[in-house]
């Protein structure tokens, strides 16, 4: 062990040796010893030596045994001189290096003492600098997640109105729709209408199967019918097409709805975390992390972009529904037109065939009063021929009675004269009877057949009449209404 207060380098702090004195070696600087452990040192004074004396007295020569352990020492430390001999020895250090030394402590101690109040006062201002900074680092971040949240919201505010206006607009589309398909189902009455007097209207008879207004009126409401029916159709699978393409915006504004709440419960969290929260603990390496995939342009450029689709989306719409509004206005006038044009048509041409057909009963009458005259006619000629035979027998058998006068009394006297006379009136007039009797036979038989010819075309206008008065305008007394046609039910 060594003596405190004592270099490792002194004489007296090896072991006792029990061996005579013998004279020290000469004055020699003294080897330096390898230090087991490395001392503390100050900063700028890390490189100063320890103090050493300048001065290494002389001894006396003594007399020293030569231990037989001494071989294994190093040959260049001096040999220990025990405590007891102390005061043969010279002092090992001057005043002046003890005032030195002191000295020396001193400044060492007043400048590390310095240096520890400048590096305290220099960390008190770094702790204080750095927590200023973490806290208005802290704040910031705080503001800027409050500001995001604020965007955030504003974002969903806008996308939560949109989303709406777009659902109510969808939901504007399949009304009309479905009022377009009401519409297009509710003509099929109507047009099977139509085609069934146009089917009874091929039933008529002989001269009365005409291509009149009426027939022209109903194929031009057959092809009206059919073609709204079609426009309608063609229309409904167009806002079909736009509601699919309303629903593609709706689902991207759900979910980018979807995100930003999640994102704002998220920031909300981080928001809301103190330094005295419990759920806060390190994550080394996360700053190193950057799984972003947007920057604050482009993250509102989506939501931006996901909004001005969804409002072309709506503006489609709007235009579509406007289109089928006016489309169902227009297509129920131009039906309600038709369908009165037709009724017209038809109530005219009823009035035509019964005007027609009254006056054919007039001449059916007044046919059947000469056919009556006309047999009575004949039978009168045929009384007033057989009426004349009888005279015509008397003159002529006068005649021939006359010729059997003898010799000169056959005289061409008056009365023979006014027989003959007699006889010749008699057969004119015959003749002539015969001839008027041929004729108003002939004028009875035209008369028979004019009756025959207008009982056939009384029966043509009553089948006309049964057509078109009792079976189409029974069927065409109703029509869909206004309101049923524009497709509300």
């Amino acid at each position: 062990m060594e003596f405190l207060g004592t270099s490792q380098t002194a004489s007296y702090c090896g072991p006792k040796k029990a061996c005579a004195f013998r004279a020290l070696p000469p004055a020699g600087p003294a080897p330096e010893t390898q230090e087991c452990y490395q001392p503390y040192s100050l900063p700028g004074y890390r490189y100063l030596k320890s103090w050493r004396p300048s001065l290494f007295y002389k001894v006396s020569n003594a007399q020293t045994c030569v231990d037989e352990r001494a071989t294994s020492r190093s040959p260049l430390r001096p040999p220990t001189i025990l405590p007891a001999l102390r005061s043969a020895l010279f002092c090992r250090y001057s005043p002046r290096d003890w005032d030195k030394s002191n000295d020396l402590q001193m400044r060492g101690a007043e400048a590390s003492r310095l240096l520890a109040s400048r590096l305290t006062g220099d960390s008190m201002r770094l702790m204080q600098d750095k927590d200023e900074l973490t806290r208005q680092m802290q704040e910031g971040t705080c503001r800027n997640l409050g500001q995001r949240l604020s965007d955030i919201g504003f974002w969903k505010s806008e996308l939560g109105y949109e989303l709406e206006r777009l659902l109510n607009e969808t939901h504007g589309m399949q009304t009309v729709k479905r009022r377009l398909e009401c519409a297009a189902d509710e003509l099929n009455c109507p047009l099977q209408v139509a085609l069934e007097c146009l089917y009874h209207r091929e039933k008529r008879i002989g001269i009365d199967l005409v291509h009149d207004n009426v027939e022209k009126n109903l194929i031009q409401e057959v092809d009206l019918l059919k073609c709204c029916q079609e426009h309608m159709r063609k229309l409904a699978q167009r806002i079909d097409i736009q509601m699919r393409d309303n629903r593609d915006a709706q689902h991207a504004l759900e979910r980018d709805l979807e995100d930003k709440s999640s994102a704002q419960f998220i920031d909300e969290k981080c928001y809301n975390l103190r330094n005295t929260s419990d759920c806060i603990t390190f994550f080394h390496g996360m700053e190193k992390v950057d799984g972003t995939v947007s920057v604050p342009e482009t993250w509102a450029k989506f939501s931006n972009d996901n909004i001005r689709h969804s409002q072309n989306m709506r503006a489609n719409s709007i235009r579509l529904r406007e289109e089928a509004e006016n489309l169902l206005e227009t297509l129920s006038d131009q039906m309600w037109k038709q369908f009165t044009n037709t009724n017209l048509a038809f109530s005219a041409r009823i009035s035509e065939v019964t005007d027609v057909k009254n006056k054919l009963q007039t001449q059916l009458a007044k046919t059947l009063q000469e056919i009556f005259q006309a047999e009575n006619t004949i039978m009168l000629l045929e009384r007033s021929i057989m009426a004349k035979e009888c005279p015509l027998k008397v003159a002529q058998t006068r005649l021939e009675c006359r010729t059997w006068r003898p010799n000169v009394e056959l005289c061409r006297d008056i009365p023979q004269f006014k027989l003959v006379n007699e006889v010749f009136t008699i057969d004119d007039t015959l003749q002539t009877l015969r001839l008027r009797l041929r004729e108003t036979q002939d004028t009875l038989q035209l008369l028979v057949m004019t009756k025959c010819r207008l009982e056939h075309e009384l029966a043509v206008k009553a089948n006309t009449l049964c057509i078109d008065k009792e079976k189409c305008m029974s069927m065409r007394k109703t029509f869909p209404c206004t309101p049923r046609l524009v497709g509300y039910t």
